[in-house]
């Protein structure tokens, strides 16, 4: 029976955060992509609104907008491989399952070897 509650030692916070702060960052991710699926018809919908109003954009002015939307998806990203390559390392077994804490009762983390160049580890988060 102890076993089935090693998921809430508290050597585990550590790890435990970093995931949540890993899901977190996929899910604004996914949530960025949306936006940027979204991103012509809103594009279309204030032209149309410019266009009824008779507003101009100004001389030489470029859509600043899909630039943050890159900005953002790239900063993104790279939190993403970031927190990614923070939860490998302080994962204390590799090929294996560790259960954690998420909140919502035992969630299961591990890191797999990816065979093949370039070689390196798989992260896998089930909850």
């Amino acid at each position: 029976m102890a076993s089935n509650l090693d998921y809430l030692a508290p050597a585990l916070e550590p790890l435990e955060e970093k995931v949540k702060a890993y899901l977190r960052a996929e899910e604004a991710l996914r949530k960025a992509r949306l936006g940027t699926t979204d991103a012509p018809r809103q594009a279309a919908n204030r032209a149309q609104t410019a266009e009824t109003f008779e507003q101009r954009s100004a001389t030489g002015s470029y859509d600043q907008a899909a630039d943050e939307r890159r900005q953002q998806h790239q900063t993104l990203h790279d939190d993403l491989v970031r927190l990614r390559h923070e939860i490998i390392e302080i994962l204390p077994i590799r090929d294996a399952w560790v259960k954690v804490n998420l909140g919502y009762g035992p969630s299961r983390v591990g890191a797999w070897a990816v065979p093949g160049p370039p070689a390196g580890y798989e992260l896998r988060v089930v909850h």
